[in-house]
């Protein structure tokens, strides 16, 4: 579980990065969770667009992600989902 203070942290590098995954009308599905595992090993952050024509809410998309990948959810902005996991080899952020 992340602290306030770190996600403050997280969301300050989210600022500048943009969307590398989008979730549309046939919403989240177990390639989508395998591909969004392997980007979080490699970057430990990322953001998820949620496109306008996506059947399910944000909130539960953020969820299905977050327990498919085992990322937590740093925020949650307009369409956007950012996402957080620590890499087991990659490591590049450094948490206060």
């Amino acid at each position: 579980m992340l602290t306030g203070k770190q996600k403050r942290y997280l969301r300050s590098h989210a600022n500048q990065i943009k969307p590398i995954f989008q979730v549309g009308k046939t919403g989240v599905n177990d390639n989508m969770l395998t591909q969004i595992s392997e980007a979080l090993e490699k970057r430990e952050l990322l953001k998820v667009s949620v496109l306008n024509n996506c059947l399910e809410d944000k909130d539960v998309v953020a969820e299905q992600l977050s327990k498919g990948t085992g990322a937590e959810i740093v925020q949650i902005i307009g369409n956007n989902i950012v996402l957080y996991k620590e890499s087991k080899e990659n490591k590049q952020l450094e948490l206060p």
